[in-house]
This record gives structure tokens, C-alpha cells and sequence, in this order.
């Protein structure tokens, strides 16, 4: 292929203008993967959920297209490497849906909310930021790394951990082809329902983060792919993981606190401006909108369940290695294993606390 001249900086504003493109959408259409299990355990609407069962329908035929025209190469994402830590991608999963609920939302809607007007969110942003970068490379990775992907709990492949790999389809047409099927019975699920097809908002919602997924991953994976400066080796440039990556919110949190402490001798990459991009276009929506409204914590309680959400998606966030975006949808794409442990872990978490909030709601009451 051909490298363009400086493949790291095209990376990183492609991270922000995707990104911007996100924020803006998600408040438009109301996003919100946290409302989309909300809505569907407590009144039966499967709206939203269907919208965010769209994206990632969506990005997993649109990823695998692209791998097979070899415009990125899966193997080398970190989402499908052979190391199945299954207990970590479990209890990850599971406890960033306990917080996103406490916190009322994930990571991108926090930081669609932050570029509201929401002053919750830069609490919850610091908060989760700090103690992602904590089990990222802190104190909490001895527990993640000793106890969650212990060897005792790691499945160790003999290739890559997607679905077609250990259906032994290993040749590129019987990837894609498995990535057809399953992309066209979620999208079957979707569009079954007539409700959903009449909403614009969630079709809308569900195109967009599908597409910006894939476009994630062509910006990674082909354009960012070029010469390093230092080495003068062919390599992937702009990223954090030194590989092809997408929309994720969690891990860049982290770097992105990484970056403002040590700014002399980092740079921003996709994930770092996909950050500030979805802030950004959230902000422009709530300015054209006129819907942009200072909001704060109505009691300290209220404060409490925000700042105990935002730690428990820190933690669950890099232990999982992804969140509702970054691992059920950018994950789930790749169709690695591992993403589909962790998409369930976190709409059971998620759930689970909605069931025990109502039922102490109602034992007060």
C-alpha cells in the first residue's frame, strides 16, 4: 500500500472528526447504551437496544469486509490474540455495568453529556479516567494481573480467538462469510420490528456508530499504517496499542490523563482525540439545539453513586479492555470471544443493579 507522509497525524484527526461526528449524533438521537438496558428492563422497549444491536450488526459486516479486501488486518488487533482471559472479561464486564448504571451512563455518555453542560460528567470523567489509568498501569493491575488473568483462568489458543477460528475457518472467504451470517441475523432481529424501522433517531443512532467503527478501523489499520521515524520499520502509527483500533472510551481516559500529566513526552492518539472529539460534537449539537443547560448533583447521595460508578468503570473498563463501545461494538466486530463475554457481562451488570435499585426503591416506599 501506499504510506502517506505522516500517518500518525492523519490517525489522530481522523479519531477527532469520527468522533465528533459521534458526540454529535449521540445527543441528537439520544444514545445511550445504559438507557437502552434501562429501557428494556424496566418498561419492555427494546428501542434504544435495538439501536446499539444495529452498530454493531453494522460494524461487524463492515469490519470484516474490509478485512478481506485487506484493508486491516484483524490478526493484529488486540481484541483477537490467542490469550482468552475469560474470568477478567467476565468480572470486567459485570462491573462496568454495575457502574455505568450508578454513574447513569458509560464513558461516551459521559463525555456527551460533559459536552451538554453536565458538570456531573467531569467528575465522573476524572474519577473514572484516574482509576482506569490506576488498573491500567497502577497498584490495581497486581490484583487484575495475580487474580483475573491468573494462568489458572486464561485459556491459551493455538490462533486467534474468533468465532471462525475455532470453528476452524481459517481462510479469509470463511471468516467473512461468518461474519455475513451472524451481521444479517442481528439486522434480521432489528428490523423485525416495525416501531424501530419508523424511528429515525435510533436508525440514525445505530447507522452512525456502526459506521464510525468501521471508518475506525480503516483509519487505524490502512492509513495509519506507515514508516516509524525512529525504527524505519513498517508499523502502526497513532495508536496507543501500537496496532489497528476503533472507538473505545475507556483506556483512552486513561491516556488521556497520562498525556496531560507527562505532556512533553507523549502525543495525542486516536483514542486521546476521539475523546475530546466526542465532547466537542456534543457541545456544537447542544449549541444548534439550544438544548446546551448547566447541570450539577442534586444532593451529596447523588454525588456519592456518581463518583462510586465512575471507579467501578475505570476498573471494569481496562479489565474488561473495553466498554459498551469499545468492546460490544469495536470488539464484537473483530468477532473475538472474548468481546461477546464482555458485551453480556455488561447488560447483565447493568440489569442485575436496575432489578436491586427498584427493589429497594420499593421496600422504602
Amino acid at each position: 500500500m501506499d504510506t502517506v507522509e505522516n500517518p500518525a497525524l492523519v490517525v489522530a484527526w481522523s479519531g477527532f472528526f469520527l468522533a465528533l461526528i459521534f458526540g454529535f449524533m449521540a445527543n441528537k438521537t439520544s444514545f445511550c447504551t445504559m438507557g437502552a438496558v434501562s429501557d428494556v428492563v424496566n418498561m419492555g422497549d427494546w428501542g434504544r437496544m435495538r439501536a446499539w444491536l444495529l452498530g454493531i450488526g453494522l460494524a461487524i459486516l463492515g469490519t470484516n469486509v474490509l478485512a478481506y479486501f485487506t484493508l486491516v488486518d484483524l490478526g493484529q488487533a488486540y481484541y483477537t490474540r490467542g490469550t482468552v482471559h475469560w474470568l477478567a472479561a467476565l468480572v470486567g464486564g459485570l462491573t462496568f455495568g454495575l457502574g455505568m448504571t450508578l454513574a447513569g451512563g458509560c464513558g461516551q455518555r459521559t463525555l456527551v453529556r460533559l459536552g451538554g453542560g453536565n458538570l456531573k460528567s467531569i467528575v465522573v470523567f476524572i474519577f473514572l479516567g484516574y482509576t482506569a489509568l490506576v488498573t491500567m498501569n497502577g497498584i490495581l493491575r497486581i490484583f487484575v494481573d495475580s487474580v483475573l488473568r491468573a494462568d489458572a483462568v486464561t485459556l491459551q489458543l493455538q490462533g486467534l480467538q474468533t468465532l471462525p477460528h475455532l470453528l476452524g475457518m481459517t481462510d479469509k472467504i470463511s471468516h467473512l462469510s461468518v461474519a455475513i451470517v451472524l451481521s444479517l441475523l442481528i439486522l434480521a432481529f432489528v428490523f423485525a420490528n416495525k416501531e424501530f424501522r419508523q424511528n429515525r433517531d435510533n436508525l440514525l443512532a445505530g447507522i452512525v456508530v456502526g459506521g464510525v467503527v468501521v471508518a475506525g478501523w480503516y483509519a487505524t489499520g490502512y492509513l495509519g499504517f506507515g514508516e516509524d521515524p525512529e525504527t524505519m520499520e513498517l508499523t502502526y502509527l497513532g495508536t496507543d496499542s501500537r496496532g489497528p483500533e476503533s472507538m473505545t472510551f475507556v483506556g483512552p481516559l486513561a491516556y488521556t490523563m497520562d498525556l496531560w500529566a507527562y505532556w512533553r513526552d507523549k502525543r495525542v492518539t486516536f483514542g486521546v482525540a476521539s475523546v475530546f472529539g466526542v465532547v466537542v460534537g456534543s457541545f456544537i449539537y447542544s449549541l444548534l439545539s439550544r438544548s446546551f443547560r448547566w447541570e450539577y448533583f442534586n444532593s451529596p447521595q447523588d454525588m456519592f453513586r456518581h463518583i462510586l460508578g465512575a471507579i467501578l468503570m475505570g476498573f471494569g473498563g481496562i479489565t474488561a479492555m473495553g466498554c459498551t463501545i469499545g468492546q460490544a461494538v469495536t470488539g464484537v466486530s473483530t468477532l473475538a470471544i472474548s468481546s461477546f463475554i464482555v458485551f453480556f457481562g455488561i447488560v447483565a451488570g447493568s440489569a442485575i443493579t436496575m432489578k436491586i435499585q427498584y427493589y429497594l426503591m420499593m421496600r422504602d416506599a
